[in-house]
């Protein structure tokens, strides 16, 4: 039965009180992205699946958090495209990428005699010109299963001095038949001169034919001989990859003499620059070189990608080609820029589109929380807001940049919980401290394991969030999940589809338990989480889904 309007007024009324008492005040200003509806059902609680992302990052600051690829999605995309089970190792036989690879050499194996026969005719020396990594030797394994995604020089060396990569697909091949054929095949890669000796013997090993150590260019390490030649002019002291490989490719055109018919690569930055008939860039979403345009010269046509079309689970991966996948490290450049971080992997607490975003959320949702509550409250329904922890009430940024790198380590994470070191979430705990103020109970909600429970109220205590306690008037007030180890057991309330409970499983039914009479038989009005997970199933009155692209939990 709806409510009498003079009532509704009067709680507008509190509601305005709270809001001006709080210390939200001075802190909501107009943020920079629009404020949304972030109140769902069921079946709007999905994740996003189109994309606007630039290269460079810069997407971060005009991008809210869900418009930005997710990580943990882009590492399954990648995965699927690459065949790779899990592992980190690429199927060798066959996968989206293989495919794709397959498809693009075919085509250009076909092109080959009808370009070697017009340079013949115009009295010309035909050559190709080809990157190292990702375009004749394939670095997958290493990036994934090795480094998981954070390059390190000295590995990378490891790999390289031990002649580790396989062929990447239909290249072999290609370069072959183009030898037969009569051209001059180069080589032209970002690795330095102490690695061009391996390099060359890893081509020869996986199959193949005219790389030879006078048409190989790797670049100079300024120790000793291997200094920078004369005829790469850079317009600072350390040269880009296209001052590099542009000027290089001029030097083997106008010095040499040959005309590149093909310059192959798998970065724009092996093709900018010009001196070549045709650029083929082939596919890699595992890492990104970027690199301007050479001083007065504009090439549209060879620029990254924008627009994404990627599914949360992965699949993605077997319909998109390698292009239409986010670059990763691309989507951590944006992430970064999302959370003001400079790339120290630590998140700006000042003020960042992250923070004014959270400031737009919160600003939204605290008058629409204090009047659920405040009714529910007068009506004696007993009223309770449940929140998540990680990227809800606390924040995980710069333990999941700084410390983990984006690759999630439990014994880390558990030291962080052990050691009370998160901050807290901005502005939660102001929408926190008005829900209790307008007579809700504060339950929590999370992920984390029972030994990890005291350490967690006590974080939230410390960092503004005195609301939380592990018990309120003989309920459970805070949750947490199960070890299986002594009296940390499954509780009778959840029953789960296997052995092992999804979180969607666990968070609905213990939700649906704290609305019971057993549990409290409280009234969930709201219900807070960064992930969708935290959210599906129910057993709350509205669901806020706040942003995260740091990672997924399905």
């Amino acid at each position: 039965m709806p409510f009498p309007i003079r009532r509704t007024v009067l709680v507008t009324t509190t509601t305005a009180a709270l809001v001006a008492g709080s210390v939200l005040t001075g802190s909501l200003s107009a943020s920079a992205h629009p404020a949304h509806d972030h109140g769902h059902h069921d079946g709007h609680l999905t994740p996003r699946t189109s994309f606007t992302m630039a290269a460079d990052g810069s997407s971060g600051a005009t991008q809210g958090g869900e418009g930005i690829p997710n990580i943990d999605s882009v590492k399954k995309t990648i995965a699927t495209y690459y065949g790779d089970p899990g592992t980190g190792i690429a199927d060798k036989v066959d996968s989206p990428y293989i495919r794709e690879m397959r498809s693009i050499m075919t085509k250009q194996t076909k092109e080959l005699r009808g370009e070697y026969r017009r340079a013949v005719a115009k009295h010309e020396k035909p050559a190709i010109v080809l990157d190292a990594d990702d375009t004749t030797l394939w670095t997958y394994d290493m990036e994934v299963a090795d480094m998981h995604f954070v390059f390190s020089p000295t590995e990378q060396d490891v790999w390289v001095q031990d002649q580790r990569f396989p062929a990447v697909p239909a290249m072999v091949s290609y370069v072959n038949t183009a030898k037969a054929m009569g051209f001059t095949i180069f080589g032209l890669t970002g690795r330095n001169d102490d690695q061009k000796a391996a390099t060359i013997a890893n081509l020869e090993k996986v199959g193949y034919q005219g790389f030879t150590s006078d048409h190989y260019f790797t670049k100079w390490t300024g120790k000793g001989a291997s200094q920078q030649p004369s005829y790469v002019q850079c317009a600072a002291a350390s040269c880009t990859t296209v001052e590099y490989k542009a000027l290089t490719r001029k030097h083997i055109e106008q010095d040499l003499g040959y005309t590149i018919v093909d310059n192959l690569g798998d970065q724009w930055s092996d093709l900018q620059g010009g001196y070549a008939e045709e650029q083929v860039k082939l596919p890699n979403p595992t890492y990104f070189l970027p690199s301007t345009d050479l001083p007065g010269l504009s090439e549209p046509r060879l620029v990254p990608r924008t627009h994404f079309r990627m599914a949360a689970d992965g699949s993605s991966g077997a319909t998109q080609g390698g292009e239409g996948i986010p670059n990763i490290d691309s989507v951590k450049k944006t992430i970064a820029t999302y959370y003001g971080d400079p790339g120290t992997g630590i998140a700006d607490k000042a003020d960042s589109p992250y923070i004014r975003e959270m400031r737009s959320i919160v600003r939204k949702q605290v008058p629409i929380v204090a009047t659920q509550c405040a009714v529910a409250s007068r009506h004696h329904r007993n009223p309770a807001i449940v929140l998540d922890a990680d990227d809800t009430t606390l924040w995980t940024y710069d333990m999941e940049v700084a410390d983990m790198h984006f690759v999630f380590d439990p014994t880390l994470q558990d030291e962080w919980v052990q050691d009370e070191r998160f901050p807290a979430t901005p502005s939660m705990t102001s929408l926190v401290s008005v829900a209790e103020r307008s007579g809700c109970t504060i339950i929590g909600l999370t992920g984390r394991n029972e030994a990890q429970q005291t350490a967690t109220i006590e974080n939230l205590q410390k960092v503004g969030y005195p609301q939380f306690a592990a018990e309120q008037d003989g309920n459970r007030t805070y949750y947490t999940k199960w070890t299986g180890t002594g009296a940390s057991q499954q509780p009778s309330y959840i029953s789960c589809a296997t052995a092992k409970c999804t979180t969607i499983e666990y968070k609905s039914q213990t939700r649906a338990h704290i609305e019971s009479r057993a549990g409290g038989h409280y009234d969930v009005v709201a219900n807070f989480g960064d992930q969708c997970s935290d959210l599906i199933g129910g057993s709350a009155d509205r669901s806020v889904k706040l942003p995260n692209p740091t990672y997924y939990l399905p």
